[in-house]
Protein backbone atom coordinates (compact mmCIF):
# COMPACT_ATOMS: atom_id res chain seq x y z
CA UNK A 1 0.00 0.00 0.00
CA UNK A 2 1.52 3.28 -1.11
CA UNK A 3 0.22 6.72 -0.21
CA UNK A 4 1.31 10.35 -0.32
CA UNK A 5 1.35 12.43 2.88
CA UNK A 6 0.74 16.17 2.37
CA UNK A 7 -0.31 18.88 4.80
CA UNK A 8 -0.74 22.61 5.32
CA UNK A 9 -1.64 23.67 1.79
CA UNK A 10 -2.84 27.08 3.06
CA UNK A 11 -4.59 27.80 -0.22
CA UNK A 12 -5.37 31.51 -0.52
CA UNK A 13 -2.38 32.59 1.56
CA UNK A 14 -0.81 35.96 0.88
CA UNK A 15 2.93 36.31 1.50
CA UNK A 16 3.35 39.86 2.82
CA UNK A 17 0.47 40.93 0.54
CA UNK A 18 1.79 38.94 -2.43
CA UNK A 19 -0.88 36.73 -4.00
CA UNK A 20 0.50 33.17 -4.21
CA UNK A 21 -2.14 31.68 -6.50
CA UNK A 22 0.29 31.17 -9.40
CA UNK A 23 2.88 29.63 -7.05
CA UNK A 24 0.35 27.31 -5.42
CA UNK A 25 -1.08 26.13 -8.74
CA UNK A 26 2.48 25.46 -9.92
CA UNK A 27 3.34 23.33 -6.88
CA UNK A 28 0.02 21.43 -6.98
CA UNK A 29 0.61 20.57 -10.64
CA UNK A 30 4.05 19.30 -9.61
CA UNK A 31 2.48 17.12 -6.90
CA UNK A 32 -0.02 15.77 -9.43
CA UNK A 33 2.85 14.89 -11.78
CA UNK A 34 4.62 13.05 -8.95
CA UNK A 35 1.42 11.13 -8.25
CA UNK A 36 1.04 10.19 -11.92
CA UNK A 37 4.64 8.94 -11.92
CA UNK A 38 4.57 7.08 -8.59
CA UNK A 39 0.95 5.80 -8.76
CA UNK A 40 0.04 5.91 -5.04
CA UNK A 41 -3.12 4.16 -3.86
CA UNK A 42 -4.10 7.14 -1.72
CA UNK A 43 -3.24 10.74 -0.98
CA UNK A 44 -3.81 12.28 2.45
CA UNK A 45 -3.83 15.98 3.36
CA UNK A 46 -3.35 16.50 7.11
CA UNK A 47 -5.22 19.77 7.62
CA UNK A 48 -5.04 23.48 6.85
CA UNK A 49 -6.42 23.00 3.38
CA UNK A 50 -7.18 26.71 3.20
CA UNK A 51 -5.46 29.63 4.89
CA UNK A 52 -8.73 31.20 6.02
CA UNK A 53 -11.88 29.82 7.63
CA UNK A 54 -13.89 31.50 4.87
CA UNK A 55 -11.82 30.90 1.72
CA UNK A 56 -12.21 33.12 -1.31
CA UNK A 57 -13.79 31.84 -4.52
CA UNK A 58 -10.31 31.93 -6.09
CA UNK A 59 -8.89 29.72 -3.33
CA UNK A 60 -11.69 27.21 -3.82
CA UNK A 61 -10.96 27.19 -7.57
CA UNK A 62 -7.32 26.30 -6.84
CA UNK A 63 -8.31 23.30 -4.71
CA UNK A 64 -10.88 22.23 -7.30
CA UNK A 65 -8.23 22.37 -10.04
CA UNK A 66 -5.81 20.28 -7.96
CA UNK A 67 -8.40 17.59 -7.17
CA UNK A 68 -9.63 17.57 -10.79
CA UNK A 69 -6.11 17.00 -12.15
CA UNK A 70 -5.52 14.15 -9.70
CA UNK A 71 -8.81 12.37 -10.32
CA UNK A 72 -8.70 12.84 -14.11
CA UNK A 73 -5.29 11.18 -14.34
CA UNK A 74 -5.69 8.71 -11.46
CA UNK A 75 -9.39 7.71 -11.33
CA UNK A 76 -8.72 4.98 -8.73
CA UNK A 77 -6.87 7.30 -6.34
CA UNK A 78 -8.44 7.66 -2.88
CA UNK A 79 -8.09 11.22 -1.54
CA UNK A 80 -8.48 11.89 2.17
CA UNK A 81 -8.26 15.27 3.87
CA UNK A 82 -9.10 16.74 7.26
CA UNK A 83 -9.68 20.27 8.49
CA UNK A 84 -6.94 22.09 10.37
CA UNK A 85 -7.04 25.01 12.77
CA UNK A 86 -7.09 27.50 9.87
CA UNK A 87 -10.07 25.80 8.20
CA UNK A 88 -13.77 26.04 8.90
CA UNK A 89 -14.63 22.58 10.21
CA UNK A 90 -18.27 22.96 9.16
CA UNK A 91 -17.45 24.10 5.64
CA UNK A 92 -14.92 21.32 5.03
CA UNK A 93 -17.50 18.84 6.31
CA UNK A 94 -20.10 19.84 3.68
CA UNK A 95 -21.13 17.02 1.31
CA UNK A 96 -18.99 14.60 3.32
CA UNK A 97 -21.15 11.54 2.64
CA UNK A 98 -21.72 12.36 -1.04
CA UNK A 99 -18.03 12.96 -1.76
CA UNK A 100 -17.02 9.75 0.03
CA UNK A 101 -18.82 7.75 -2.67
CA UNK A 102 -16.43 9.30 -5.19
CA UNK A 103 -13.29 8.28 -3.24
CA UNK A 104 -12.94 11.83 -1.86
CA UNK A 105 -13.11 11.91 1.93
CA UNK A 106 -13.28 15.50 3.27
CA UNK A 107 -13.63 15.28 7.03
CA UNK A 108 -14.17 18.60 8.75
CA UNK A 109 -15.75 17.63 12.07
CA UNK A 110 -14.42 15.21 14.68
CA UNK A 111 -16.86 12.97 16.55
CA UNK A 112 -18.86 15.14 18.96
CA UNK A 113 -21.70 12.85 20.08
CA UNK A 114 -21.33 9.65 22.18
CA UNK A 115 -22.49 7.49 19.26
CA UNK A 116 -19.91 8.99 16.86
CA UNK A 117 -16.35 7.80 16.29
CA UNK A 118 -13.29 8.95 14.35
CA UNK A 119 -13.92 8.54 10.62
CA UNK A 120 -12.23 5.35 9.43
CA UNK A 121 -11.50 4.64 5.77
CA UNK A 122 -10.47 1.05 5.05
CA UNK A 123 -8.32 0.22 2.02
CA UNK A 124 -7.07 -3.24 1.13
CA UNK A 125 -4.06 -4.76 -0.58
CA UNK A 126 -2.34 -8.15 -0.74
CA UNK A 127 -1.51 -8.01 2.99
CA UNK A 128 -5.04 -7.19 4.18
CA UNK A 129 -6.68 -4.04 5.51
CA UNK A 130 -5.14 -0.62 6.08
CA UNK A 131 -7.28 1.51 8.39
CA UNK A 132 -6.97 5.28 7.93
CA UNK A 133 -8.27 7.20 10.98
CA UNK A 134 -9.12 10.74 9.89
CA UNK A 135 -9.10 13.07 12.90
CA UNK A 136 -9.59 16.79 12.16
CA UNK A 137 -8.23 19.53 14.40
CA UNK A 138 -9.75 19.19 17.86
CA UNK A 139 -10.31 21.65 20.69
CA UNK A 140 -11.32 20.15 24.06
CA UNK A 141 -14.52 22.22 24.12
CA UNK A 142 -15.63 20.69 20.80
CA UNK A 143 -15.66 17.09 22.03
CA UNK A 144 -16.43 17.30 25.76
CA UNK A 145 -19.65 15.30 25.31
CA UNK A 146 -17.54 12.26 24.48
CA UNK A 147 -14.39 12.93 26.51
CA UNK A 148 -15.98 14.44 29.62
CA UNK A 149 -14.57 17.24 31.76
CA UNK A 150 -12.38 17.44 34.85
CA UNK A 151 -13.73 17.14 38.40
CA UNK A 152 -14.60 20.86 38.43
CA UNK A 153 -16.48 20.69 35.13
CA UNK A 154 -13.74 22.46 33.17
CA UNK A 155 -12.49 21.38 29.76
CA UNK A 156 -9.77 18.76 29.75
CA UNK A 157 -6.28 19.54 28.51
CA UNK A 158 -5.57 18.93 24.83
CA UNK A 159 -3.35 15.99 25.80
CA UNK A 160 -6.00 14.26 27.91
CA UNK A 161 -8.67 15.00 25.30
CA UNK A 162 -6.72 13.25 22.54
CA UNK A 163 -5.88 10.32 24.82
CA UNK A 164 -9.54 9.76 25.63
CA UNK A 165 -10.61 10.12 22.01
CA UNK A 166 -8.18 7.43 20.87
CA UNK A 167 -8.89 5.18 23.86
CA UNK A 168 -12.56 4.83 22.87
CA UNK A 169 -11.65 3.60 19.37
CA UNK A 170 -11.49 -0.14 18.77
CA UNK A 171 -8.16 -0.23 16.94
CA UNK A 172 -7.26 -3.67 15.59
CA UNK A 173 -3.54 -3.88 16.39
CA UNK A 174 -3.17 -6.94 14.15
CA UNK A 175 -3.97 -4.76 11.14
CA UNK A 176 -2.09 -1.77 9.75
CA UNK A 177 -3.36 1.55 11.08
CA UNK A 178 -2.66 5.10 9.93
CA UNK A 179 -3.65 8.26 11.82
CA UNK A 180 -4.17 11.53 9.93
CA UNK A 181 -4.20 14.35 12.50
CA UNK A 182 -3.67 18.10 12.83
CA UNK A 183 -2.46 18.98 16.34
CA UNK A 184 0.67 20.19 18.13
CA UNK A 185 2.30 16.89 19.06
CA UNK A 186 5.39 17.11 21.23
CA UNK A 187 8.23 14.55 20.99
CA UNK A 188 9.08 12.65 24.17
CA UNK A 189 11.53 14.52 26.37
CA UNK A 190 11.10 17.86 24.59
CA UNK A 191 9.64 21.11 25.85
CA UNK A 192 7.29 23.08 23.60
CA UNK A 193 9.82 25.93 23.41
CA UNK A 194 12.39 23.55 21.89
CA UNK A 195 10.25 22.86 18.82
CA UNK A 196 11.10 25.28 16.03
CA UNK A 197 7.94 27.10 14.96
CA UNK A 198 7.47 29.32 11.92
CA UNK A 199 6.12 32.89 11.90
CA UNK A 200 3.13 31.74 9.84
CA UNK A 201 1.89 29.34 12.54
CA UNK A 202 -0.83 30.28 15.05
CA UNK A 203 0.30 29.48 18.59
CA UNK A 204 -1.63 29.28 21.83
CA UNK A 205 -0.76 31.12 25.01
CA UNK A 206 1.29 28.89 27.29
CA UNK A 207 1.36 26.13 24.63
CA UNK A 208 -1.79 24.67 26.16
CA UNK A 209 -2.47 22.82 22.90
CA UNK A 210 0.52 20.48 23.21
CA UNK A 211 -0.14 16.73 23.05
CA UNK A 212 2.41 14.04 23.86
CA UNK A 213 3.49 12.13 20.74
CA UNK A 214 3.59 9.02 22.93
CA UNK A 215 -0.04 8.27 22.04
CA UNK A 216 0.84 8.00 18.35
CA UNK A 217 2.67 4.70 18.79
CA UNK A 218 -0.69 2.96 18.45
CA UNK A 219 -0.34 3.53 14.72
CA UNK A 220 1.92 2.11 12.04
CA UNK A 221 2.21 5.62 10.62
CA UNK A 222 1.06 9.04 11.84
CA UNK A 223 0.53 11.57 9.04
CA UNK A 224 0.62 14.89 10.87
CA UNK A 225 -0.11 18.49 9.97
CA UNK A 226 0.14 21.83 11.82
CA UNK A 227 3.91 22.38 12.15
CA UNK A 228 5.24 24.09 9.03
CA UNK A 229 8.79 22.74 9.13
CA UNK A 230 9.15 19.08 8.05
CA UNK A 231 10.16 16.93 11.03
CA UNK A 232 10.14 13.45 12.52
CA UNK A 233 8.96 12.93 16.09
CA UNK A 234 11.54 10.36 17.12
CA UNK A 235 10.53 7.89 14.42
CA UNK A 236 10.37 7.61 10.64
CA UNK A 237 6.72 6.65 11.14
CA UNK A 238 5.60 9.77 13.04
CA UNK A 239 6.08 12.77 10.81
CA UNK A 240 5.07 16.32 10.11
CA UNK A 241 5.14 16.85 6.37
CA UNK A 242 5.40 20.63 6.66
CA UNK A 243 4.00 23.11 4.17
CA UNK A 244 4.12 22.41 0.44
CA UNK A 245 5.24 25.99 -0.17
CA UNK A 246 6.95 28.43 2.17
CA UNK A 247 4.30 30.49 3.98
CA UNK A 248 6.59 33.09 5.55
CA UNK A 249 10.08 34.54 5.29
CA UNK A 250 11.04 32.40 8.30
CA UNK A 251 10.68 29.32 6.05
CA UNK A 252 13.32 30.58 3.59
CA UNK A 253 15.80 27.87 2.66
CA UNK A 254 13.66 24.93 3.78
CA UNK A 255 13.42 22.01 1.37
CA UNK A 256 9.74 21.22 0.94
CA UNK A 257 8.44 17.88 -0.22
CA UNK A 258 5.79 15.19 -0.28
CA UNK A 259 6.27 12.16 1.96
CA UNK A 260 5.75 8.88 0.13
CA UNK A 261 4.80 6.09 2.54
CA UNK A 262 4.82 2.42 1.59
CA UNK A 263 3.28 -0.16 3.91
CA UNK A 264 4.27 -3.78 3.49
CA UNK A 265 3.25 -6.46 5.92
CA UNK A 266 2.36 -5.39 9.47
CA UNK A 267 5.39 -3.61 10.90
CA UNK A 268 7.03 -2.90 7.54
CA UNK A 269 6.99 0.82 6.74
CA UNK A 270 9.21 2.68 4.30
CA UNK A 271 9.21 6.44 3.77
CA UNK A 272 10.98 8.77 1.40
CA UNK A 273 10.80 12.47 0.60
CA UNK A 274 9.86 13.52 -2.92
CA UNK A 275 11.30 17.05 -3.13
CA UNK A 276 9.24 19.92 -4.47
CA UNK A 277 10.71 22.84 -6.41
CA UNK A 278 8.80 26.13 -6.15
CA UNK A 279 8.23 28.56 -8.97
CA UNK A 280 10.06 31.16 -6.88
CA UNK A 281 12.32 30.71 -3.85
CA UNK A 282 12.22 32.96 -0.80
CA UNK A 283 15.56 34.68 -0.30
CA UNK A 284 16.77 36.81 2.60
CA UNK A 285 19.45 39.30 1.52
CA UNK A 286 21.46 41.51 3.84
CA UNK A 287 24.10 44.10 3.00
CA UNK A 288 24.62 47.52 1.50
CA UNK A 289 22.32 48.65 -1.28
CA UNK A 290 25.01 48.09 -3.92
CA UNK A 291 25.82 44.59 -2.61
CA UNK A 292 22.17 43.62 -2.72
CA UNK A 293 21.51 45.18 -6.14
CA UNK A 294 24.30 43.01 -7.55
CA UNK A 295 22.18 39.93 -6.69
CA UNK A 296 19.13 40.85 -8.81
CA UNK A 297 16.73 37.93 -9.31
CA UNK A 298 13.07 37.04 -9.80
CA UNK A 299 12.57 35.24 -6.49
CA UNK A 300 10.66 36.53 -3.47
CA UNK A 301 13.16 38.64 -1.58
CA UNK A 302 13.35 40.13 1.90
CA UNK A 303 16.01 42.83 1.98
CA UNK A 304 17.86 44.22 5.00
CA UNK A 305 19.96 47.31 4.24
CA UNK A 306 23.01 47.95 6.43
CA UNK A 307 23.78 51.40 5.00
CA UNK A 308 21.81 54.61 4.74
CA UNK A 309 19.80 54.44 1.52
CA UNK A 310 19.77 57.14 -1.16
CA UNK A 311 16.51 58.77 -2.23
CA UNK A 312 16.13 56.33 -5.15
CA UNK A 313 17.27 53.12 -3.44
CA UNK A 314 13.76 51.79 -3.00
CA UNK A 315 12.92 52.29 -6.69
CA UNK A 316 16.18 50.62 -7.75
CA UNK A 317 15.49 47.65 -5.50
CA UNK A 318 11.97 47.24 -6.87
CA UNK A 319 13.34 47.30 -10.41
CA UNK A 320 16.02 44.71 -9.60
CA UNK A 321 13.64 42.49 -7.62
CA UNK A 322 10.15 42.40 -9.21
CA UNK A 323 8.95 40.12 -6.38
CA UNK A 324 10.40 42.19 -3.54
CA UNK A 325 8.58 41.43 -0.28
CA UNK A 326 9.98 43.98 2.14
CA UNK A 327 12.84 46.37 2.82
CA UNK A 328 14.28 46.49 6.33
CA UNK A 329 16.95 48.84 7.61
CA UNK A 330 19.68 47.83 10.05
CA UNK A 331 21.20 51.09 11.27
CA UNK A 332 21.99 51.70 14.94
CA UNK A 333 18.75 53.64 15.41
CA UNK A 334 16.73 50.99 13.61
CA UNK A 335 18.35 48.23 15.70
CA UNK A 336 17.34 49.98 18.92
CA UNK A 337 13.79 50.42 17.61
CA UNK A 338 13.57 46.83 16.34
CA UNK A 339 14.88 45.54 19.67
CA UNK A 340 12.16 47.41 21.52
CA UNK A 341 9.54 46.01 19.15
CA UNK A 342 10.81 42.44 19.58
CA UNK A 343 10.73 42.82 23.36
CA UNK A 344 7.14 44.01 23.10
CA UNK A 345 6.20 41.13 20.77
CA UNK A 346 7.56 38.62 23.30
CA UNK A 347 5.17 39.82 25.98
CA UNK A 348 2.71 37.04 26.75
CA UNK A 349 -0.86 38.48 26.68
CA UNK A 350 -1.83 36.13 29.50
CA UNK A 351 1.07 37.29 31.71
CA UNK A 352 0.24 40.94 30.97
CA UNK A 353 -3.36 40.36 32.08
CA UNK A 354 -2.23 38.50 35.21
CA UNK A 355 0.11 41.32 36.22
CA UNK A 356 -2.79 43.76 35.83
CA UNK A 357 -5.13 41.59 37.94
CA UNK A 358 -2.60 41.07 40.68
CA UNK A 359 -3.02 38.14 43.08
CA UNK A 360 -5.96 36.41 41.38
CA UNK A 361 -7.18 32.92 42.42
CA UNK A 362 -6.08 29.95 40.27
CA UNK A 363 -9.68 29.40 39.10
CA UNK A 364 -9.83 32.94 37.70
CA UNK A 365 -6.42 32.53 36.05
CA UNK A 366 -7.60 29.34 34.33
CA UNK A 367 -10.66 31.16 32.99
CA UNK A 368 -8.47 34.06 31.86
CA UNK A 369 -6.11 31.74 29.99
CA UNK A 370 -9.02 30.12 28.16
CA UNK A 371 -10.42 33.55 27.21
CA UNK A 372 -7.04 34.78 25.91
CA UNK A 373 -6.58 31.65 23.80
CA UNK A 374 -10.10 31.97 22.42
CA UNK A 375 -9.47 35.59 21.42
CA UNK A 376 -6.11 34.84 19.77
CA UNK A 377 -7.42 31.84 17.82
CA UNK A 378 -10.91 33.18 17.12
CA UNK A 379 -12.35 32.08 13.82
CA UNK A 380 -9.96 29.18 13.25
CA UNK A 381 -12.62 26.49 13.44
CA UNK A 382 -15.80 28.41 12.62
Amino acid sequence: MKFFHLSDLHIGLKLINRDLREDQEYIFHQIAELAIRERPDALVIAGDIYDKAVPSAEAMEVLDGFIEELTRNLPELVIMMISGNHDSAVRVNCYRSVLARQRLHMIGLPPVQPEEYIEKVVLRDAYGSVNFYLLPFVKPSMVKLITGTDEKGNNLSYDETLRRMLAREEINMAERNVLVSHQFYLPAGKEAEEVERMDSEIRTVGNIDEVSAEILHLFDYAALGHIHKPMKLGSECIRYCGTMLACSVSEAGQQKGVIEVELGEKGEVQTRILPLHPLRQIKVLRGTAEEILAQACEDYVSVTLTDTPDFDTQDRLRAAFPYLLEIRRDTLLQRDYAGALRAQEKLDPYEVCCSFLGDAPDEEKAILQEIVNTVFTEGETK
